[in-house]
């Protein structure tokens, strides 16, 4: 079974969460499944900035992104949280590759607008190609992905870590597309977490505001996967990944299932 998991930047964050994340992934590995890894790491990307004295602006829950931020991401993202990523998988007992999605023209972006508006250094992906992946899954690694990708431009653009997850689930031609992240799933008006949820259900939610901040390219990303082909997709809290090597095998109390509609 091939299978994609998202962690989130929280998520790598904190070391016990860290670890438990990582046994996860090296189990699901170790059971014959090939697995792919990308990662965000925003709020280590926001506290960086904040020691250089930059502000971060976000819209619809995407990081506008000047060159000088971009070139931060790069740092951060596919340099300390990339590395301290595979270190974590390799610790688990498997081996793991880091690279970002400009390595290998694994991945390529396009400039991202959002209702018209320019984010700089923001980019949407526009062309996968996983031969790397599938060369790493076929020595019995892991490869880790830091969400940046280069442009026909020769640039790199930041691009959302959800969104890259979802694209590289739809090119591996992925069973599965699991996001670990730090909330408890998707929460309704009442704010009780939804066990399921269409795209249509999840759309209507966002038009009332119900869904905002970085929850929205989240969902978009879910119905992304979906529309591709991807079989089953679920945001599933990072503190119950324990639970991800019994995903096919018991029904899952915690998280939201994200089905096509």
């Amino acid at each position: 079974m091939t299978i994609v998991v998202k962690v989130g930047g929280s998520a790598i964050e904190d070391a016990a969460t860290l670890r438990k994340c990582a046994q996860s992934i090296a189990e699901l590995a170790r059971d014959g499944h090939r697995v792919a890894v990308v990662h965000g790491g925003g709020s280590a990307l926001t506290r960086m900035l904040e020691r250089l004295g930059k502000k971060s602006e976000f819209v619809d829950g995407l990081r506008v992104t000047d060159a000088e931020t971009r070139d931060v991401a790069l740092m951060v993202l596919a340099g300390i949280i990339n590395k301290k990523l595979v270190a974590a998988i390799q610790a688990a007992g498997m081996p793991a590759i880091g690279f970002c999605g400009g390595d290998g023209m694994t991945f390529r972006a396009r400039k991202k607008f959002v209702r018209g508006r320019d984010l700089g250094f923001v980019g949407e992906i526009c062309f996968a190609e996983p031969c790397w992946i599938e060369a790493l899954w076929q020595q019995g690694g892991i490869p880790v992905l830091a969400s940046l990708a280069l442009g026909a431009d020769g640039e790199y653009y930041n691009v959302n870590a959800d969104e890259m997850a979802a694209s590289c689930a739809a090119a591996c031609h992925a069973n599965t597309l699991v996001f670990l992240t730090d909330v408890a799933g998707v929460r309704d008006a009442a704010g009780t977490v939804m066990p399921w949820l269409s795209t249509k259900q999840a759309a209507e939610l966002a038009a009332g505001a119900v869904i905002s901040g970085g929850m929205l390219p989240k969902l978009q990303a879910c119905g992304h996967a979906l529309k591709q082909g991807v079989g089953r997709v679920r945001i599933l809290p990072a503190i119950e990944a324990e639970l991800l090597p019994q995903f096919y095998l018991t029904k899952l109390s915690c998280g939201t299932e994200v089905t096509y509609s």
